[in-house]
């Protein structure tokens, strides 16, 4: 086996794993990978993000560091990555629906279980979970993305308009204020809406949901995505 091929045949740490899910993200939703996003979305420093992306180009799971065209995850990289985010999907589905894990945890107790999913165990939730095209939050399992790809940003929509929201973008999961704010205020995918007013000025989007009024700001609102609903 050549030594390349020995690096392709190694399995990626959780730490890269953690970045191969970021960057799909990015990727999916971008067309571009851009360290200052990782140090942003990762938490962490930007030596650090440049240490890391300097080991993942040595074992080739990348290409480039972030100049000259950008970051670019290799087919091996790629693979990995839509491996862990399935992983990671699909547990939070395991947590909610057969754990009865509360839906403010799933995300985070994922986390913590993704990196341990062998591919057998991979294949077996998604027979037991009757093959999820999206997680619990809305967002595309990899292959699916055509699922969600006409639900638009909630802060696209206008005054009157009246919508379902769909899903919640994976950036946002991570923010468990937000997503408590979310769920207590029951703006959260399955949720029908009602646009009141959109407030540019300063910045907030105003939702009815149960009658109810719930102000959004333009942040959080661009993390949810909604389809119309017909009259």
């Amino acid at each position: 086996m050549s030594h390349f091929e020995n690096k392709l045949s190694s399995h990626p740490s959780p730490t890269v794993e953690d970045y191969l899910m970021t960057m799909h993200v990015l990727d999916r939703d971008h067309g571009e990978i851009v360290a200052a996003r990782l140090v942003e979305q990762l938490g962490v420093t930007h030596p650090t993000v440049a240490m890391t992306l300097k080991r993942m180009e040595r074992d080739c799971w990348i290409t480039g560091k972030g100049r000259q065209g950008g970051i670019h995850l290799t087919e091996a990289g790629r693979s990995a990555a839509h491996s862990v985010v399935r992983r990671h999907m699909l547990t939070e589905w395991l947590l909610l629906k057969v754990l009865k894990v509360p839906y403010l945890q799933i995300h985070a107790e994922a986390h913590h279980l993704e990196h341990a999913i062998s591919d057998a165990i991979e294949e077996r939730l998604v027979d037991v979970l009757n093959s999820p095209q999206t997680c619990p939050h809305g967002n595309p399992l990899p292959g699916y993305e055509a699922v969600t790809k006409n639900w638009l940003p909630l802060i696209e929509f206008a005054a009157g308009d009246k919508v379902m929201i769909r899903r919640l973008h994976e950036f946002a999961e991570d923010n468990h204020d937000l997503l408590q704010f979310l769920i207590e205020n029951d703006v959260m995918p399955g949720s029908a809406v009602t646009i009141v007013e959109v407030l540019p000025f300063n910045q907030t989007l105003t939702v009815n949901v149960n009658r109810r009024p719930v102000v959004l700001g333009f942040s959080a609102a661009s993390s949810l995505y909604a389809e119309s609903i017909k009259a």
